[in-house]
């Protein structure tokens, strides 16, 4: 006759224990509760970000064993930083930049450059820098989004930037291999820096969406972060995209 588990033999044990979670742009929003899910599931995390105090405050609340100020963009900072580490490290997600609108003609060449580069320049950055710490069962996690699919007046060059980014993870994924590679494109998510571009328009938006996504709510950087883990955790993902904005792609 079988036996009802205890509570000790029944209990989940933590999916990353014993590993390091670095997390580019940790400071606040997706990154900082990527963090928060991985520390939960028992993996060290480190915090890298610009504002030095606001990485203090964010170490503080998650329990990082580390952080680092510094702007992501510049690769010489970068590769200091991953250089700088004293142990190998596991998985590695980077939250940091973001996409840019406006009318294309209104745009001169260089802000055309930066706009369909930005997102891969730094994710090719980060792995040239990163791989040398990463252990062969790791993973670098980048974040791209979903509402650029969709070819709108004044969205500008966003359509075409979106559309250069999953056959970059794909490639970079066979280069870094067995490290994986994988993105994770968003829609709306309701963080921080949600709240600062839309202003006194915020509450409206989420209104709006609670009203015509099909999951009937907002998606928040919680629901990023599950996404986030479960890719470190799941070994057999690499050079996938893997959309998460409730459907909104589909009712927009």
């Amino acid at each position: 006759m079988a036996t009802a588990p205890t509570g000790q033999s029944a209990r989940r044990e933590p999916e990353l224990a014993g590993q390091t979670v670095v997390l580019i742009g940790g400071s606040a929003g997706i990154g900082l509760e990527t963090a928060r899910r991985a520390r939960a599931e028992g993996a060290d995390v480190i915090l890298t970000g610009r504002d030095p105090e606001q990485l203090k405050r964010a170490a503080l609340d998650v329990g990082a064993r580390g952080t680092a100020a510094f702007d992501a963009t510049d690769s010489a900072a970068l590769e200091r930083f991953f250089n700088g580490l004293p142990d190998p490290i596991n998985h590695v997600m980077v939250t940091a930049g973001g996409p840019k609108y406006g009318p294309l003609l209104e745009m001169d060449s260089d802000e055309v450059r930066d706009a369909l580069s930005d997102h891969v320049v730094l994710g090719l950055e980060v792995a040239r820098s990163a791989r040398a710490k990463m252990r062969p069962e790791g993973t670098l996690v980048l974040m791209g989004g979903t509402g650029g699919r969709r070819i709108v007046r004044g969205l500008g060059i966003a359509a075409a930037a979106t559309a250069a980014i999953p056959p970059f993870v794909a490639a970079l994924a066979l280069e870094l291999a067995p490290v994986r590679v994988n993105l994770i494109a968003a829609g709306f998510v309701d963080t921080p820096l949600s709240a600062s571009l839309l202003g006194d328009q915020l509450e409206a938006r989420r209104n709006e969406l609670r009203t015509t996504l099909p999951i009937g709510r907002v998606v928040g950087p919680e629901d990023v972060a599950a996404l986030a883990v479960h890719i470190m955790i799941n070994t057999a993902l690499t050079g996938a995209t893997f959309d998460i904005d409730g459907g909104q792609q589909f009712v927009s």
